[in-house]
């Protein structure tokens, strides 16, 4: 018997192992596919792997600039494809030497809840938790636990757009990753953080690049005055906002705009990129009488089912589908977890989503962390900003052609001068968004703030530079 089973081996599941491992605990980790699950696979690392490519290639094009003479630049894109695979096998061969670190068994295949528990108590009992394992290879297997962590991801949606199913020249995230030559022209079906990572990543490389938007802008919960930004650093993309996509015939793309225009984008590739879903339907949620909702599975701030023993952490629960918050999550179930297979009080360890931070990795970079001024507004909320233009930065300037492209931005609240927002787009903004996280979770104030040291030149001091402004 198992002290804990885990479902699905992306960041929260093989996270959730390493923390149970260093504590001692039996734990079995089953993945359908690889480790890392779709972050270090088909998603987070491949990703940023391309674009640090594209990133090199731009930055060769225009070392001129920086009195430095480049006679031919060119990329190979075969090349750069096995760069990406060889990062990701790298990555994914240190989680499997943890797994053996912390004497993790790890089973590859599918993993699904047989039996579950009534009752209003998270503490496991009485009996196990019963886990079919149907393996990729032999026979099933049944195991038993104290506790189960559903961690089982997230994948593309893929709307009801008449021609989309089955279309062999519309795409989602996963399979652009590994096409075999860069199309010459990409439309791309929406405007959030996908559509406009791979939207400037194709662009860097040459790509006739169209973005076919809903919503009158980009990236929806970014600040109203960042995400303007952003889009008009995007020089290579042309953005179609306020757009509804009609059909699509081959890799011809039918919309029709806000004023109810027909119009048309011809492309020779067509990225479907309007979202993900959690994946509940093939790990036993029904069976084990797991609340659900369309969103996600219905947990608690100590990442708790209405089933006692099962906890969920990551996508799967729909709260937030970003890789480094499904490692806190798993951090917060397993405090709560092991409390209780242990017997012992619960740890005063509760999930906050105020200032989990988010990161666009695009050419350029946005990040950003807590409230936008939107919000703010919504909520009827007397606040204080300042915003300051990157090119006032004496790194930024050093490193950067595209001088006044991009800003910084704070927002406080008026009344207890907390800091609410920090909001940037431009170079190295997802590096130091994480202080922009710590100011909001440590509720440092305005007067705080400006009593603290940092470093220079840097791009992330202008943070400082804008509570002064305050």
């Amino acid at each position: 018997m198992y002290d804990v089973i885990i479902i699905g081996a992306g960041p929260g599941g093989y996270l959730a192992a390493e923390r149970l491992g260093h504590l001692k605990k039996k734990v079995l980790l089953i993945e359908e596919q690889h480790l890392g699950g779709t972050c270090l696979n088909v998603g987070c690392i491949p990703t940023k792997t391309l674009l640090h490519s594209a990133k090199q290639y731009v930055h060769a094009r225009e070392a001129n600039k920086f009195g430095i003479t480049i006679p031919e630049v060119s990329y190979d894109w075969g090349a750069i494809q096995q760069w990406k695979g060889e990062v990701i096998e790298k990555l994914r061969a240190g989680i499997g030497a943890q797994m053996k670190r912390f004497a993790v068994e790890v089973a590859p295949g599918r993993g699904e809840i047989l039996e579950a528990r009534q009752g209003g108590s998270p503490r496991p009992g009485p009996g196990p938790l019963l886990v079919k394992v149907i393996p990729r290879e032999g026979e099933t297997r049944v195991e038993e636990a104290g506790a189960v962590l559903v961690s089982a991801g997230s994948v593309p949606v893929l709307p009801p757009i008449p021609g989309a199913r089955d279309n062999p020249l519309v795409v989602d995230s996963t399979a652009l990753l590994s096409i075999k030559t860069v199309p010459k022209r990409l439309a791309v079906i929406g405007g959030g953080v996908i559509g406009v990572e791979f939207a400037g990543l194709f662009s860097a490389l040459g790509s006739q690049v169209q973005v076919i938007e809903m919503m009158d802008e980009i990236v929806p919960f970014m600040d109203q005055e960042q995400a303007p930004l952003l889009r008009r650093a995007m020089k290579g993309v042309e953005f179609k906002l306020g757009c509804k996509v009609e059909g699509i015939d081959g890799a011809t793309v039918r919309y029709s705009t806000k004023d109810g225009k027909a119009e048309t984008v011809e492309a020779d590739l067509v990225l479907m990129a309007v979202g993900r879903r959690p994946v509940l339907n093939t790990w036993g949620a029904e069976a084990a009488g797991v609340d659900l909702t369309p969103k996600g599975v219905t947990v608690d701030d100590r990442m708790r089912t209405n089933i006692p023993g099962i906890w969920a952490a990551g996508d799967v629960t729909g709260k937030s589908l970003l890789a480094h918050s499904a490692y806190r999550m798993a951090e917060v179930a397993v405090a709560d977890m092991v409390s209780c297979l242990d017997g012992k009080a619960a740890e005063p360890n509760r999930m906050r989503y105020h200032g989990i931070p988010w990161a666009v990795y695009g050419i350029p970079e946005a990040a950003g962390v807590g409230i936008t001024e939107q919000e703010a507004a919504a909520r009827g909320m007397a606040i204080l900003k300042a915003s300051l233009p990157m090119r006032i930065s004496g790194r930024f300037a050093a490193e950067n052609t595209f001088a006044g492209q991009g800003a910084v931005k704070v927002i406080a609240e008026a009344a207890s001068r907390k800091i609410l927002g920090i909001h940037a787009v431009g170079a190295y903004a997802s590096e130091f968004i994480w202080g922009g996280a710590a100011l909001i979770e440590g509720e440092f104030r305005i007067e705080e703030v400006k009593q603290l040291i940092f470093p220079h030149p840097t791009v992330c001091e202008l943070i400082r530079d804008a509570v002064w402004e305050l």
